[in-house]
C-alpha cells in the first residue's frame, strides 16, 4: 500500500513568525517600573537615605567648588571664586618649597607607620578574643578595649600628654628603676611613636568589632572538616579563619589606604609644639597654618587638593590590585 503526500497548494505555505513589533519611545521598560514599583512599595526605607544625602551634598561635594581658588588669587573679603586667574602659580610654589616637602615626608611616615601597626592589630585582638571561652573575661577585654574609641581626641589627647609630661606618671615610674627623665613632648623623635602609640590604644578595640562579626559568618562546619582532616588551632585559623574574614580585611585595609595622606589632623595639631615641627607637621597641619593663620588660602587650596588627588590614585590602585589579585573590591 503507497502512501502519498499531499502538499498545499501554492500561495498557502504557513506564513513567517510575525517580529515583535518595534519599541516605541513612550513604553516603559521593565526595569523602570519595577524601580518604581519598589519605591512605592518601600518609600518608608528609602526616606531614611534623604538626610544622609543631603549631608554629603552639602558638606562633601558643595564644597568642592572652592577648590576653583586653588587656580585663581583669593583675598578675604573678595569675591568667594578669586578675583583673577592665576593658573599653576600655586601649584608650582609648593612644588618648589622646601618646607612642604619636610611636611609630605612627615605624612608619608606617620600615615605609613600607623596603616603598618593600627591595621593588624585589631585583626590579631579578634582572633585572641574568639579564642576566650569564658563570656566574662571576654566581655570585660572588649569593654576596656572599646572605651577609648568613644573618648573625644581632646581627652585622648589631654590624658596623653599628662602621662608622658616631664613630671607625669611615666617619668616617675623610669625614676623608680633611676632613669633621668624624658622629654617626651618635647623631643622631636618620640613624637612619631606617641602618636601611632596613641592610635593603637583608641582604635583598636572599635576594629575589633568589625573583625568579630566577620568571624560570626563563618561556617562551623568548616572548622569541623579541618580538624578531621587533622588540622591544629592553628592551622584552622590559617586556612579557615583569616579567609573567612578576607573580604573584610580587604575592605578595610582599601579605605586605610585611601585615608592614607589625611592624617588625622586634630590629633596631631593637639599633640604637636614648635619644638616637634620637624617630625610632626603633616600636610593637613601645614594647610591649617598656611590657610588660617597666614590667610594664603589659594595657596593653601593648591597645596589640599594635591593630598586630595594622591588620596584618589592611592584608593583607587589599592582597589583594582586588590580586584584582580584576590577577587574582592569596593567597586
Amino acid at each position: 500500500m503507497s502512501t502519498s503526500t499531499t502538499s498545499a497548494p501554492p500561495g498557502t505555505e504557513d506564513p513567517p513568525p510575525a517580529r515583535a513589533a518595534p519599541r516605541r519611545r513612550g513604553d516603559r521598560t521593565p526595569a523602570r517600573t519595577g524601580w518604581r514599583r519598589a519605591l512605592r512599595r518601600d518609600w518608608q526605607l528609602y526616606s531614611l537615605a534623604i538626610l544622609p544625602l543631603l549631608f554629603f551634598l552639602v558638606f562633601r561635594y558643595l564644597p568642592m567648588i572652592g577648590n576653583v581658588i586653588a587656580f585663581r588669587r583669593f583675598e578675604p573679603g573678595g569675591s568667594i571664586f578669586g578675583e583673577e586667574w592665576v593658573g599653576l602659580r600655586y601649584v608650582r610654589m609648593f612644588l618648589s618649597d622646601p618646607t612642604f616637602w619636610q611636611v609630605f615626608r612627615n605624612t608619608l611616615w606617620i600615615g605609613g607607620l600607623t596603616l603598618l601597626f593600627c591595621f593588624p592589630i585589631p585583626i590579631v585582638l579578634a582572633l585572641l578574643l574568639n579564642e576566650v571561652r569564658r563570656r566574662s573575661l571576654k566581655r570585660f577585654v572588649q569593654s576596656v578595649s572599646y572605651l577609648p574609641h568613644f573618648l573625644s581626641i581632646v581627652i585622648v589627647a589631654g590624658i596623653t600628654l599628662q602621662m608622658l609630661a616631664s613630671d607625669g606618671p611615666v617619668n616617675h615610674v623610669l625614676g623608680w628603676f633611676g632613669h633621668e627623665p624624658i622629654r617626651f613632648i618635647q623631643e622631636p623623635e618620640w613624637f612619631r611613636t606617641i602618636y601611632v602609640g596613641s592610635e593603637i590604644w583608641q582604635t583598636a578595640g572599635w576594629g575589633t568589632i568589625l573583625y568579630l562579626a566577620a568571624l560570626t559568618t563563618i561556617d562551623e562546619d568548616l572548622y569541623e572538616a579541618a580538624r578531621i582532616d587533622g588540622a591544629n588551632r592553628w592551622q584552622q585559623i590559617w586556612h579557615v579563619t583569616l579567609p573567612g574574614i578576607r573580604p573584610t580585611m580587604v575592605t578595610l585595609l582599601i579605605l586605610n589606604i585611601g585615608t592614607f595622606m589625611a592624617v588625622g589632623f586634630e590629633k596631631v595639631l593637639l599633640l604637636y609644639n614648635p619644638l616637634t615641627y620637624p617630625t610632626a607637621d603633616v600636610i593637613s597641619t601645614y594647610v591649617y597654618r598656611a590657610g588660617v593663620e597666614s590667610n594664603s588660602f589659594s595657596y593653601a587650596a593648591a597645596i589640599g587638593l594635591f593630598e586630595a588627588i594622591i588620596g584618589l590614585v592611592l584608593i583607587t590602585t589599592a582597589n583594582q590590585l586588590s580586584r584582580r589579585t584576590v577577587g574582592t573590591s569596593l567597586w
